[in-house]
């Protein structure tokens, strides 16, 4: 909010419907707000607990932490009982369905896609230095 008087920037909220503007990062936040957010992640967060015991069964682990929002390595993984073994999507694709060859859809860029980035770049750069800008803003 700062910046923006510096930069003198008026701030202009237009709604239609009492909460459009929740989590307005401008207001001040409201008891209510946080308590319907903070409700509707913890719903959503038994949504996943419920898939995820309902889909791993009893070779989940009974343990507490599993799903306190800590990232697992995959071996700890195993242990806990939230996956099966490690592997590639390959290896998955041909053990499960017996798959022998995999089309990859991955959006590649091309040399034309390369050539123009490299041009912005570039125009980018002229533009700051004739601006007489010190910190580059493109990087």
């Amino acid at each position: 909010v700062d910046a923006m008087e510096k930069l003198g920037v008026e701030r202009r909220l237009f709604t239609a419907g009492e909460n459009k503007a929740l989590l307005d990062p401008f207001s001040p936040q409201r008891p209510a707000e946080t308590e319907f957010f903070q409700g509707l992640l913890n719903e959503v967060h038994q949504q996943f607990i419920d898939a995820v015991k309902q889909g791993r069964g009893d070779r989940l682990v009974d343990d507490p932490s599993v799903f306190s929002g800590l990232v697992w390595s995959g071996e700890k993984s195993i242990e806990l009982g939230l996956v099966d073994g490690l592997g590639s999507v390959r290896e998955v694709a041909e053990q499960l369905i017996g798959a022998e060859k995999l089309m990859d859809y991955t959006a590649r860029e091309n040399v034309i896609d390369r050539l123009l980035t490299q041009m912005g770049y570039g125009i980018g750069t002229a533009l700051q230095q004739s601006l007489g800008l010190e910190r580059p803003l493109l990087h």
